[in-house]
Parts: C-alpha cells; sequence; structure tokens
C-alpha cells in the first residue's frame, strides 16, 4: 500500500469536515483517491455528519452518574432542547456517562475512543446518532468527584451539582446541592476563589472608585468594600442559605457539623456563544454580491 501523504489527508479534511484519522483511514482503503473516498464517506454518511459539527452545540444536558464513592458529571450538547429531550439523545448520554465512569476518564477525546459497545466506539456511536438525529452532538466536558459522602441533584436537564462533604446529616448535601445548583458559588470559602478572577474584580472596583474622585484613604475602604460585596455574592459559606435565608451557609454547616470538601457544578453551555443569525446583513452581502456580478 503506498504511503497516504499529509498533505493529501489535509485535503480531505478540508473538503469533508472530518477528523485527520477519519480521513486516512478512507484514502487508505481507496489507495489514496481522494473522489472516491469522499464518495464512501458521504455514502456511509460520515461526510454529512461531519457537515453538521460546523453547526453551534450550545443546548443539551447535564448527566450525572453515581458507583459507589465515585460520581461523574457529564456535559453533552446538541444544538436544541428539543433534540436534548429526545429518548436516543438521552440513552446516548446516560450511556456515555457510564463508560467514563467506569474508565475513569473525564478528557472528551479520550473519552470518544472508549468501547461505547455493540463493537462501536463512544465516536463512532456519535455520528452515528449525528446520521438519525440530523444535529451536531457533542460530548463536551466531564469531571469525576470521589468522597465518601456524595449529594447530587440535577435541575432540570440543564444544571447538575455533585457535592463531597464530611459529617452531618444525609438530608444536608442534598439540600447544599439544591443550594448550589440555585446560587451558583465559585468557591467554598474566600481564600478557595482564583486569584485571576479575584484580581479582576480588585480591578473593576478600584477603577470605579477612582471616578468618584475621592482621597486614596477613602477609595481604598470603597475597594474593600465592594470586594466583600463580591464574596458575599461568590463563596457559599457567605451566601444565604437557600432553606433559610436568614442564615448564611457558613452558619449551617457550623451548627449540623458539616465540612464541604469540594463541589462540581455544570450548567449547559456555559462558556459557549450561540450564533446569532443577522438576517438584514445576510440580505445585505447577497445584495452586495449581486451587484458586484
Amino acid at each position: 500500500m503506498s504511503k497516504i501523504s499529509a498533505k493529501l489527508v489535509k485535503e480531505l479534511r478540508d473538503r469533508t469536515g472530518l477528523g485527520m484519522m477519519e480521513c486516512k483511514k478512507a484514502l487508505e482503503e481507496t489507495a489514496g483517491d481522494i473522489e472516491t473516498a469522499i464518495d464512501n464517506l458521504r455514502k456511509s454518511g460520515q461526510a454529512k455528519a461531519a457537515k453538521k459539527a460546523g453547526n453551534i452545540a450550545a443546548d443539551g444536558a447535564i448527566i450525572i452518574t453515581t458507583e459507589g464513592n465515585k460520581a461523574i458529571l457529564l456535559e453533552v450538547n446538541c444544538q436544541t432542547d428539543f433534540v436534548a429531550k429526545d429518548d436516543s439523545f438521552t440513552a446516548f448520554a446516560d450511556k456515555v456517562a457510564e463508560v467514563a465512569l467506569a474508565n475513569n476518564v473525564t478528557d472528551a477525546s479520550e473519552i470518544a475512543a472508549l468501547d461505547y459497545g455493540n463493537g462501536q466506539s463512544v465516536e463512532e456511536a456519535r455520528v452515528s446518532l449525528v446520521q438519525k438525529i440530523g444535529e451536531n452532538i457533542q460530548v463536551r466536558r466531564a469531571q469525576i468527584i470521589e468522597g465518601d459522602n456524595l449529594a447530587t441533584y440535577r435541575h432540570g436537564l440543564r444544571i447538575g451539582v455533585v457535592v463531597s462533604t464530611a459529617g452531618g446529616a444525609e438530608d444536608t448535601g442534598k439540600n447544599l446541592a439544591m443550594h448550589i445548583a440555585a446560587f451558583n458559588p465559585v468557591a467554598v470559602n474566600d481564600t478557595d476563589v482564583p486569584a485571576d478572577i479575584l484580581a479582576r474584580e480588585k480591578e473593576i472596583a478600584e477603577a470605579k472608585a477612582r471616578e468618584s474622585g475621592k482621597p486614596d484613604n477613602i477609595i481604598e475602604k470603597m475597594i474593600e468594600g465592594s470586594l466583600r460585596k463580591y464574596l458575599d455574592d461568590v463563596t457559599l459559606v457567605r451566601q444565604a442559605y437557600v432553606m433559610d435565608n436568614e442564615q448564611k451557609v457558613g452558619d449551617v454547616l457550623k451548627a449540623e457539623g458539616v465540612t464541604v470538601l469540594k463541589f462540581v457544578r455544570f450548567e449547559v453551555g456555559e462558556g459557549i456563544e450561540k450564533k446569532q443569525e443577522d438576517f438584514a446583513a445576510e440580505v445585505a452581502a447577497t445584495q452586495a454580491a449581486a451587484a458586484g456580478k
């Protein structure tokens, strides 16, 4: 078999949108005949699935699966909430979470290579589902949490939380998970807030304070006040408790003898920008192109 050049693989990838390995395999099967490779990919439906990959998948579902002292949070994306509720999509997402947890794998590219069952990898099962449903579907991210006391909560399809605690009653962990789903803290305590986030908030607070034109000693107090208010909003122990907003979460934890060791919260589409269609701009562009002919 003649060696398939990287240039040829890249050309097929550019024309189909498929991954490098799929393109190389297709070319090897046709002894480097790119047109036949494209025809074969179209026949198998892979090229169609690849085109769907250009569509932004910002909807989907958060899956939580537990096994012993481990739990996994998994986000699987699609393009519409209609598909997110589809039985085939749900079955796929549940199976992927199960497989990823069993293999202790959280990297999306490594999850894709895992055995899905029925002679398929996770990636092959994903491509088949794309062909069936007609939307881009992506396994986006996963995180595994370990602990002797794990509590989970899922709010609909879109938000999932796992909390690891020490001490306290079983209900406390569940209530904390519900609280975290609702209030979205970034850390348990002040000291756990990432330094880059805190630095950014301080910079914003300082810029606002200096607009007041007050003396430096007053500005410093204004900055401290702004940061204190920010920490009240984003740290778990400072937030008003969802079950009793007369109390802070930290007070409840102390009274019940609970320590929060770790929590993870996933929300569908975090950080993904949905494509905004500008119909007026599209029409203008079309008219400009016609005028230039």
